[in-house]
């Protein structure tokens, strides 16, 4: 299905609306878009859950062809069983399409009251391998193996990403995260490989931490850190952790990006407990579309929307999750009524 927008030169762009609360704040996030007054053709495309029943898998085949035919996706939440079921919807994007960068920019925004003010960071994660590469046997009814997989190749194309993304942002250090006291030659080739390609940006400041002391000094102090590169686990993990730092999933924004594509997506869930109940937060969907703009190019309309979210919550409008009393529908009108 394609929703059209009239105008000229306009994006192509895949919208995976998701389930759970997925439709709902995919509608808020097109009704900013469009008040904002960028023309985009949305190719919408199901996924998850939801699709399993008529098309016998989560993730078809045409979501996968539609964004390799625009590029470039904006994806809500899908729902994940856990320990059972299908495989999530995330992983198998990240694994067809190579998205092997996962970046989760994390800064305080205004009018979100947390622990810290000081907020300003960047994960990157590399998005294919370790332990998430799904590799799992069982041995027998009361072992399981998995098995960690860490290649230079991989290694040193996410630490290389991060430092061009530190460089391009004016980024002062990129600090390696890794457990390689212990796994010697998994995480101790992800820190030689970060350690090869560090020396190729000589105006970039490097540091080297463990993922445990790097946890505490997060809760500390989380001013001490720029940009962290991290293996898969300990970037899924740490990320989930600086979200904490700025408000919660609600406001976490998110993107996988590959050499080819690029998929714009919050970190939360699917919250279907709360599906249809007109409650959800689009912030971390709406934060993640700024990131997409920024991407292809729409800078001025990128910064008019973030402006009228900032304005929003500074001037106290909230969703509950945040301290508020606004439905998704109120919450969504007043950043429009913002853009103005």
């Amino acid at each position: 299905m394609i929703y059209l927008q009239k105008g000229e030169n306009m994006h192509n762009i895949t919208l995976i609306n998701g389930d759970g609360i997925g439709p709902e704040i995919c509608e808020s996030v097109l009704k900013i878009i469009k008040s904002s007054g960028l023309e985009i053709n949305w190719d919408i495309q199901t996924a998850g859950a939801d699709v399993i029943e008529q098309e016998g898998t989560p993730l078809p085949e045409r979501v996968l062809d539609s964004i390799r035919k625009n590029k470039i996706a904006l994806k809500a939440p899908v729902t994940t069983p856990i320990g059972k079921g299908f495989r999530s919807v995330n992983v198998q994007l990240r694994k067809a399409l190579d998205l092997y960068a996962n970046l989760r920019p994390c800064r305080n925004l205004v009018g979100v009251e947390t622990r810290f003010k000081n907020v300003d960071l960047v994960v990157v994660r590399e998005n294919t391998e370790d332990l998430y590469a799904g590799v799992e046997e069982k041995i027998d009814e009361n072992t399981a193996h998995s098995i960690k997989i860490i290649t230079r190749e991989a290694s040193e194309r996410i630490c290389r990403f991060a430092f061009d993304y530190a460089l391009k942002n004016n980024r002062k250090e990129v600090c390696v995260v890794t457990k390689a006291n212990i796994m010697k030659l998994s995480d101790g080739l992800f820190l030689e490989s970060y350690r090869n390609v560090a020396n190729e940006y000589s105006s970039i400041k490097t540091r080297e931490i463990l993922v445990d002391n790097l946890c505490m000094q997060l809760v500390q102090d989380p001013s001490r850190f720029d940009v962290l590169v991290l293996p898969n686990l300990y970037g899924d993990i740490v990320s989930d952790l600086t979200a904490g730092l700025i408000g919660g999933l609600g406001v976490a924004q998110g993107a996988n990006i590959g050499k080819h594509y690029a998929v714009f997506e919050p970190v939360h869930g699917s919250a279907p407990d709360i599906k249809g109940q007109n409650k959800a937060n689009p912030t971390a969907l709406l934060l993640s579309a700024i990131e997409m703009l920024k991407y292809i190019g729409e800078n001025s309309y990128a910064k008019r929307i973030e402006a009228a979210l900032f304005k929003t919550l500074a001037n106290g409008y909230k969703t509950a999750d945040l301290g508020g009393n606004l439905s998704t529908t109120e919450f969504t009108q007043n950043i429009i009524l913002n853009l103005k």
